[in-house]
């Protein structure tokens, strides 16, 4: 039986995943490594940890699996998107990876905006956020010159591991998007971007798909692993993208909840001629040809946690949530904000704040638990509504991954607010199953991704929603949406204290 290996680099460790023909997961190996925290809003990381922690992985996943030394065919990427990779003359790291959650740049992407938004939204479909990767370029040019002169190569995270392994520069479609750089429309790098920012063409890698094969494992680590045939490495995937192909969301009419500490509502698209206004990001997909639509909600499973760690510390989840179900929908009027960090989908506010209302004698804690809830999910609403407002179709189905597919009735809440069947993933692997499907098409064992998908992804049963629920829902949620201009100055006021 023949096997690929999926490498998911996220921002706390490496995780491989070994998939065999029959989409069968038949071995897995995580190893971490550390996040730095050198000032208060940065976010770094040695790449030298990336490739130290892939090296760790594969040699445990070939004392657990000893045939894959003859049955590895090919291995695949997911990584961590927008983080900034800079390379001397000599291929080494010239500093510390900027992270996609390091937010030193505001000042950078002000700048950007009021220099060139238009053309930035126009031409990448998405507006300068902290996360991106070209507002970072543009605070070592500013703070560290010296390093940018030394600069040969930029690089994203997944895509230095896989120099690592085979000595080419390549970055895939699906990355490119998310750094500012990349022209949607065109699929190449922007020069009136690149121009306007003093950025060399020379120091970008070469632009190819996502399951596009780019090249073999080197003839060193071939031997130093003990592979006995040649190993094809494939370009890989962003790791939303890779998380909505090992999802199955490869086709329209389907749209991802993922509800992780931060949450993702995402949907298939054709194309990136879809005009949100900035207002949703939209990135090409991992599929050749094709894009996905994103809103986030920056705290929903950190809503949660904080609302436990505060109010119910002694108590398990599974404790604080047993008795949501006898809470009817809208929790008695009590409605919750999950702003507690700002928020990005719709509103791209820092400065907003979460919030209870409508708290009253009666509410208990069962009706604060079903409200923070029903507020992380009705976030996650606001980029369902947009998403079918602008392309006026309603999703078929929505697959729910993370936290919030694990408890049924926050499922069913799901369901009922947003008006959708949802189904949950008989085996959820995230990234890392997107990355071996990647690797599983590159080596043609599959023509495409949703033949793949077919044989590697299966569900559960649909969670319908329930007509009277989603019918009260529709009400509390318009009271939801009433909730951030009605405490936005207050917010802002008192942030306004602060300067």
């Amino acid at each position: 039986m023949a096997y690929v290996l999926g490498l998911d680099l996220g921002t706390s460790a490496l995780k491989g995943l070994v998939v065999d023909k029959h989409g069968r997961v038949v071995a897995e190996a995580t190893a971490s490594y550390p996040l730095a925290t050198p000032q208060i809003g940065y976010s770094e990381q040695n790449p030298i940890h990336w490739t130290e922690a892939a090296d760790k992985v594969i040699k445990e996943l070939l004392t657990v699996i000893p045939d894959m030394k003859d049955l590895l065919e090919g291995i695949s990427f997911s990584g961590q998107m927008h983080s900034l990779v800079l390379l001397d003359e000599e291929n080494e790291p010239l500093r510390p990876a900027i992270l996609w959650n390091d937010v030193r740049t505001t000042k950078q992407c002000k700048e950007i905006t009021e220099t060139m938004g238009d053309v930035i939204l126009a031409h990448t479909k998405n507006i300068a956020l902290e996360g991106f990767t070209l507002p970072k370029i543009l605070w070592v040019q500013e703070n560290e010159p010296e390093i940018w002169a030394q600069t040969k190569q930029i690089q994203l995270p997944k895509d230095y591991l896989r120099f690592w392994l085979t000595g080419d520069y390549n970055m895939d479609y699906s990355d490119a998007a998310g750094t500012l750089l990349l022209n949607q429309e065109s699929q190449q790098w922007d020069t009136e971007i690149l121009e306007q920012w003093n950025i060399p063409i020379s120091i970008l890698p070469a632009l190819v798909e996502s399951a596009e094969v780019v090249g073999l494992l080197k003839q060193d680590l071939k031997e130093r692993y003990g592979f006995t045939k040649d190993i094809k490495i494939i370009a890989g995937g962003a790791d939303n993208a890779c998380a909505a192909v090992g999802a199955g969301i490869v086709n329209e009419k389907i749209g991802l909840c993922s509800i992780g500490t931060s949450g993702v509502f995402l949907k298939y698209e054709d194309g990136v001629d879809k005009d949100y206004q900035g207002k949703l990001h939209v990135f090409h997909h991992a599929i050749k040809d094709a894009a996905y639509s994103m809103g986030v909600t920056l705290a929903a499973g950190n809503s949660l946690d904080w609302f436990k760690k505060t109010f119910a510390q002694n108590q398990s989840f599974d404790t604080l949530l047993a008795e949501i179900d006898t809470v009817p929908a809208g929790s008695d009027g009590l409605l919750f904000s999950p702003y507690i960090v700002g928020e990005r989908t719709p509103y791209s506010d820092s400065q907003i704040r979460g919030s209870f209302i409508g708290m009253d004698t009666h509410h208990q804690l069962k009706h604060f638990s079903r409200s923070v809830l029903e507020g992380i999910t009705f976030s996650l609403k606001d980029s369902q509504q947009m998403m079918e407002e602008v392309t006026t179709e309603r999703l078929e189905r929505i697959v729910s991954v993370g936290g919030g597919a694990k408890n049924e009735n926050w499922l069913q809440m799901q369901a009922d607010i947003f008006n959708t069947p949802i189904v949950t993933l008989t085996t959820e692997q995230g990234p890392g199953l997107g990355a071996a499907m990647l690797a599983a098409v590159g080596c043609q064992w599959y023509s495409d991704l949703n033949e793949c998908a077919s044989q590697f992804v299966t569900y559960k049963e649909v969670v319908q929603p329930q007509r009277e629920q989603a019918a009260a829902y529709k009400k509390v949620y318009a009271r939801y949406q009433m909730v951030y201009n009605a405490t936005k100055d207050i917010c802002h006021d008192y942030f306004s204290t602060l300067d």
